[in-house]
């Protein structure tokens, strides 16, 4: 009997992430149309990354480490919005479509690279400190989170620039 409500509480939490995945993908769609599906489609790779990585590894997500996953997946999003509003804004000052997501890019990286070392130096003392104290807890936050953001680093940078630029090129 324990059996089948831990199972059907597991089914719950996996429905819950999945329901909270599909909101953030419709909203991202919806609010950024055809940059918002290529975002979309970037963040299920990024999921599917980070999972394959937990997997590998492998990583027991305790709650705080479905935290830090929550965390990863909102500031792979962040990465980007950053992104599609740099090129909204090169687009606005008369750029074309292939320039203003090169120029999109190049300035939003900044404030994403700085965003997403500030958070694994942050990581890195978290698992230092969880170390010396022995809160096993913290150090599964950290590894976790750092994870993601590395991850999120990736697919922002490499995933969805190589999307958005043959989406240029095809003319969508």
């Amino acid at each position: 009997r324990k059996l089948l409500r831990l199972i059907g509480d597991m089914r719950m939490r996996v429905w819950a992430g999945f329901v909270g995945l599909g909101l953030v993908l419709l909203f991202t769609t919806l609010y950024y149309r055809l940059p918002g599906v290529v975002a979309s489609v970037s963040l299920l790779i990024y999921v599917g990354l980070v999972l394959a990585i937990f997997k590998i590894i492998p990583v027991t997500l305790t709650l705080s480490g479905v935290a830090a996953v929550i965390l990863s997946v909102g500031m792979a999003v962040d990465a980007n919005i950053l992104i599609f509003e740099r090129m909204k804004e090169e687009l606005r000052a008369g750029r074309t479509l292939r320039s203003s997501i090169n120029l999109g890019f190049d300035r939003a990286w900044p404030a994403i690279r700085d965003g997403n070392v500030s958070t694994l130096i942050t990581c890195a003392i978290l698992y230092w400190f969880a170390d010396r104290l022995g809160a096993t807890i913290v150090q599964g936050f950290a590894i976790t989170l750092a994870i993601g953001v590395l991850v999120s680093m990736f697919s922002a940078i490499t995933i969805t620039r190589t999307f958005l630029r043959l989406v240029a090129t095809a003319g969508v």
